[in-house]
């Protein structure tokens, strides 16, 4: 009886395993630096994560206000527009237009040595869709900026 309970109980954790694998990648992952660069171009999320989490360290020295890093999340197409009306935000708020629709997400500003994070609803993105990730601080989404692929 023992070996039969331990045998569904093997197969039930291998099932939730495949499960939780199929549901895709739910975290991000991102390094930002003082020379103005992330660690990577390209992230891979699932539209099917109940959440989607974004998480920026900034491994530089500089304080905030000299070289400060955050993590707008927008439809690629956007990405432009919401850097430059972000501007208007200033450093105060972390320059992002916070009632501006077409952004998805965004972290906090932080300067070196700091770590923030964002989660958001899986849903808000669609598989297939044209996103972006990028850095609203002024000039830095020039460098600072990716591809986030959805899949489902």
């Amino acid at each position: 009886m023992k070996l039969i309970t331990r045998s569904l109980l093997i197969a039930g954790l291998l099932g939730a395993a495949g499960f939780a694998q199929a549901a895709g990648n739910c975290t991000v992952a991102i390094k930002g630096d003082d020379a103005m660069k992330f660690d990577i171009k390209e992230a891979t999320v699932s539209a099917s994560c109940p959440t989607i989490t974004i998480e920026l360290t900034h491994t530089g020295k500089m304080p905030v206000a000299a070289m400060g890093h955050n993590v707008v999340v927008s439809a690629t197409k956007d990405m432009d527009a919401v850097a430059r009306d972000g501007i208007k935000a200033g450093v105060a708020g972390n320059y992002i237009n916070k009632a501006d629709p077409r952004v998805i997400a965004a972290t906090t500003l932080i300067g070196g040595g700091e770590k923030t994070k964002v989660t958001f609803p899986g849903k808000n993105l669609a598989a297939g869709g044209d996103y972006s990730f990028f850095c609203s601080f002024p000039g830095h989404s020039m460098l600072m900026k990716g591809k986030l692929v959805v899949t489902k």
